[in-house]
């Protein structure tokens, strides 16, 4: 009997030895699964500036932007909404990670054009990266007529260019943040002592309360600011509404101008002596082409 417990439990060590060994075997071979983080940014826009959120492929997007006059001008201005400055846009995500945009902002009578490529995203499993980043380039062309016919700039000299690496993390389901170093160029300057060569850094965040609403915060700070006007530091706060087909959002700002080379380097206004903007960015999407064939294209080529 003795001799059979130990037979026993030598069998019963080596069976739950070689179990273990399996699993761990068995655990090895499975497949990490890699899951991408989604909507760190409910919309293409923070609220001035871009956020990492791009178009899908095939998604032409419609933004209109409104910035009113400044809320403390008073009841003869009607608290700013006797003025605005607007800029219309459109957006095509070329693919889900590269977006290209169009716009005409009636301030200068601006015409922009820039690119968006999102070359890291955040991740969890296997191979998991903290945070997603893009890389924004975009060009102004000012059209506005304020010189002497004698002394019309050339073309060259009315445009400007902002490079800007945007990098963001959606800690939790209800707060991302965003980073965003910026380098702005301009061709022409008004007096000598303004640089040609701006540079400024963003950060925004992101606030969920609902399903379908968020708080927005975003701040932009001039490291070597024109020289020829007053120029302030740009800051916003605003609410997201999602409302199914497009992202609309609310927005308070000591910023009246809406593309990058103006907002971040020409605001003038004081965010807290009263010089706050009310405005607004509302957009809608469309799908461009035919879905249903792009789908089973799509699952054609990936054998299902």
């Amino acid at each position: 009997m003795k001799n059979f417990l130990i037979v026993f439990a030598l069998w019963a060590l080596s069976s739950n030895s070689y179990a273990q060994d399996l699993l761990d075997i068995l655990e090895d071979e499975t497949p990490q699964t890699k899951s991408y983080t989604t909507s760190t940014f409910k919309g293409t826009r923070i609220l001035n500036g871009h956020s990492v959120e791009n178009r899908n492929k095939g998604t032409l997007e419609f933004v209109i932007s409104h910035r009113f006059g400044r809320v403390n001008l008073g009841i003869d201005e009607l608290y700013g909404l006797d003025q605005s400055n607007i800029r219309f846009a459109f957006e095509y995500g070329l693919s889900d990670n590269i977006m290209l945009g169009v716009g005409r902002s009636s301030f200068d009578k601006t015409y922009d054009g820039f690119i968006k490529y999102k070359f890291l995203k955040q991740s969890t499993g296997e191979g998991s990266f903290p945070f997603t980043a893009s890389l924004f380039s975009s060009i102004a062309y000012r059209t506005l007529k304020d010189f002497d016919p004698e002394n019309e700039p050339t073309f060259s000299q009315k445009l400007s260019y902002v490079s800007q690496i945007l990098i963001a993390r959606k800690f939790s389901p209800a707060f991302s943040l965003q980073i965003t170093p910026t380098y702005i160029h301009r061709n022409s300057v008004k007096i000598n002592d303004d640089p040609h060569d701006i540079f400024a850094v963003g950060i925004g965040s992101r606030l969920k309360l609902t399903k379908r609403i968020s708080i927005n915060g975003e701040y932009f700070y001039t490291a070597n600011p024109l020289e020829s006007i007053d120029a302030t530091n740009s800051l916003a706060f605003g609410v997201d509404i999602e409302t199914g087909g497009h992202v609309f959002q609310i927005i308070l700002s000591n910023s009246i101008t809406m593309i990058e080379k103006s907002f971040i380097a020409e605001s003038t206004d004081n965010f807290f002596e009263g010089d706050i903007h009310l405005g607004f960015n509302i957009s809608r999407a469309f799908q461009v082409g035919n879905k249903k064939k792009r789908k089973l294209n799509k699952m054609k080529n990936s054998g299902i």
